[in-house]
């Protein structure tokens, strides 16, 4: 069995390895060829780029990587016809792989969309690009999977890996000692992005905000996990600036976000996947996220949700703070903190809160997720 499958950033990777891995449990012989990150690669996945390549964020963004992104696409899609797989999945990146996945499906190529794009949010007249464009969409939260009933398209909610992966329980105590941290003294986990676009936006403001969280309870601890080693030097920059390089008792850690969030009583954290990981280690958190003040401007007129934040948005309730924008100051991103620091009972009741959606998420997602190709590739009916 051959597939073909591209990811477009470190989060789709990861979906794309489980997946690989769920499918050649069923297919020992599969051969994957694309675009991966180490993930895929080391489950056997031939990248034909860069998974860098795909990883731009933001409109203004896209546009000026544009030409790039484009003969990418033009070399990724000739290589696939010249070559057809049995199946092309295409994870997340939905401005290039639904671009890819309309020619291959054309040419009689079953093609699927894992990870939804926002069309719930906006653009919504994405849904014709889609009919077009995917013969299944695979959905990691319910509430997508429900809109696209709606319009009457093949859909699969398949749960989410991060859900499966994630212990129903986590212990602060394992995670302090793994990383040297005082036990005894409570610890905010700092995570202001995979991206050096995030990065450049969120860094400071939230160090700033450490610092000032520091003047208020000299005891906290901080501890910063720095996705990428190419982030580094953005954040030894920031720290300059600021003055904290020798005031901030703050640990850099190289990855190992989820055992730093584990270890926090709190967590300050961009919109994304983390604020999930957060939710699913039961963890209360702030949620902040700034674009690019073009990108942002047009955000703020096409987008059409109450809330950013992931754990909001499963719930449709505001479990947690979000700051976006020019909200995103020091003493807003604190002052959220220390909130949390102060109130025991309402971290048992998100806890609670985020125990719910964990079990709703809880669903072999990886092996729902290649059942769900399988089926297709048979051509059987595809229930909900």
């Amino acid at each position: 069995m051959k597939i073909g499958i591209v990811a477009g950033e470190l989060s789709g990777d990861l979906l794309g390895a489980g997946l690989i891995r769920a499918l050649r449990q069923q297919h020992p012989d599969l051969t994957v060829t694309g675009i991966g990150g180490p993930a895929m690669i080391a489950e056997g996945c031939r990248s034909l780029f860069d998974l860098s390549e795909l990883s731009v964020m933001g409109l203004v963004e896209v546009i000026k990587h544009y030409p790039r992104l484009r003969r990418c696409l033009h070399q990724v899609r000739d290589h696939f016809l010249a070559d057809p797989p049995d199946v092309f999945i295409g994870i997340d990146a939905p401005d290039f792989n639904l671009r890819l996945e309309q020619p291959l499906k054309q040419a009689g190529i079953p093609t699927v969309h894992y990870v939804s794009p926002t069309v719930w949010a906006w653009r919504q007249n994405r849904l014709r690009t889609i009919a077009k464009a995917c013969d299944l969409m695979l959905t990691l939260f319910p509430f997508e999977a429900e809109y696209y009933h709606r319009h009457h398209m093949p859909v699969r909610f398949v749960g989410h890996p991060l859900a499966d992966e994630v212990a129903i329980e986590t212990d602060t105590l394992p995670a302090r000692t793994a990383l040297g941290l005082d036990p005894e003294r409570p610890v905010i986990a700092l995570l202001p992005g995979s991206r050096g676009t995030e990065m450049r936006q969120l860094a400071a403001p939230f160090l700033a905000a450490a610092d000032w969280l520091r003047q208020q309870r000299p005891d906290l601890q901080f501890v910063l996990p720095i996705a990428s080693p190419k982030l580094e030097p953005l954040l030894t920059a920031q720290l300059q600036q600021l003055g904290l390089t020798d005031r901030l008792p703050l640990t850099i850690l190289s990855g190992q976000a989820r055992t730093a969030m584990a270890a926090a009583d709190v967590i300050l954290l961009a919109s994304g996947t983390a604020s999930l990981e957060a939710m699913l280690l039961k963890r209360p958190m702030v949620v902040a996220y700034r674009l690019n003040t073009i990108t942002y401007w047009l955000a703020r007129r096409l987008v059409k949700i109450p809330h950013f934040a992931l754990p909001n948005l499963l719930a449709q309730a505001p479990l947690v703070p979000e700051l976006l924008q020019d909200e995103v100051t020091p003493e807003r991103l604190g002052e959220a903190v220390l909130t949390w620091l102060d109130k025991p009972k309402q971290i048992e009741q998100l806890q609670q809160q985020f125990l719910l959606l964990h079990y709703q998420l809880r669903q072999s997602a990886s092996e729902q997720a290649a059942r769900s190709v399988l089926e297709l590739l048979r051509r059987q009916p595809l229930t909900a």
